[in-house]
């Protein structure tokens, strides 16, 4: 596992938080702050916030400012703060990552452009161009399953050198792959997975310096987490008995994003008592047998303290 102390970005498991939305289809500032009291209650390492779990695609420029202040007021600096930034121009890119230094991230993660077949080079144009000009670190998401532009393990690798500020990746892929950034990188870039948190241990085995998941098991994963970071053989076996203890509902929830958002929402809600979940459209909307497995497979999670 990759020590904390070689990255500026602490590791750990940081929760992208979901959006949620009141029965008029606004923002719901409450939940939002709920969500970021349960991060600080259950153990986060740090929380994220417009990322492909936040429904980025579907917030107005203004609703994800307001979703940024909102959770950076509720944190308070208790935990480092990740932010996405989705906009596909330099500029507005530009902007937008200055406004999250400003509102106090630790770290932007930019996603890529959204043309597909974009060549490595012009990602690396755009991704450097936008890093060389900030002062806090910089990562990328490389989601080739899930965004249409991702970067192959050279151009991750050619990017590293040339932009060294650009020192995180946000992945969304297997343990393997985390083995093999690590090996194309040579350790240069700290590598926070996704996936709701599938594979855990054996992310953090491959050099994963963190995980990214939603908020509706992280009791749990930051337990994982911190019992693997122990080195204790004893506590290895009890991080492994926890997290077989979630895997059939990450497995269940992370059949695509949109299921994620459907019932992923649905089991952080009722952990959170939120109450019902208003969907912003387009959504996937939940079906009787699929809410009737999402409660199974949550039912011995209990509420999150908050």
């Amino acid at each position: 596992m990759t020590a904390s102390t070689t990255f500026s970005v602490p590791g750990g498991v940081w929760p992208m938080l979901y959006a949620f939305f009141d029965e008029r289809g606004r923002i719901d500032e409450a939940a939002m702050r709920r969500q970021a009291r349960a991060a600080l209650a259950n153990g986060a390492h740090g929380v994220a916030v417009l990322g492909l779990a936040t429904e980025v695609s579907k917030l107005s420029a203004a609703e994800r400012g307001a979703i940024r202040d909102v959770v950076a007021d509720e944190i308070g600096g208790r935990l480092p703060l990740a932010v996405t930034i989705a906009e596909a121009q330099v500029e507005d890119a530009m902007r937008v990552a200055r406004e999250a230094e400003a509102a106090g991230a630790a770290f932007v993660i930019l996603q890529p452009p959204p043309t597909p077949g974009l060549s490595d080079e012009a990602q690396i144009a755009f991704y450097g161009a936008v890093a060389d000009r900030l002062s806090i670190p910089v990562a990328v998401q490389n989601a080739p399953d899930y965004l249409k532009t991702s970067l192959s393990l050279a151009g991750l690798a050619r990017l590293s050198a040339r932009h060294p500020n650009v020192s995180v990746v946000k992945a969304e892929g297997s343990a393997l792959f985390v083995q093999a950034l690590g090996e194309a990188t040579q350790g240069a870039m700290a590598i926070f997975n996704g996936r709701c948190g599938l594979e855990l241990t054996d992310n953090l085995r491959a050099g994963a310096h963190g995980m990214i998941p939603g908020i509706d098991m992280i009791d749990v994963q930051a337990r994982v987490y911190d019992l693997m970071r122990s080195g204790a053989p004893a506590d290895e076996a009890e991080a492994e008995r926890l997290y077989a203890s979630i895997l059939p509902l990450i497995v269940f929830l992370i059949q695509s994003i949109d299921n994620l958002l459907c019932y992923g929402k649905r089991v952080a809600a009722r952990r959170l008592d939120l109450g019902p979940v208003h969907d912003r459209a387009p959504a996937q909307a939940p079906h009787p047998a699929g809410l009737a497995w999402a409660e199974r497979l949550s039912a011995r999670l209990g509420p999150l303290a908050h």
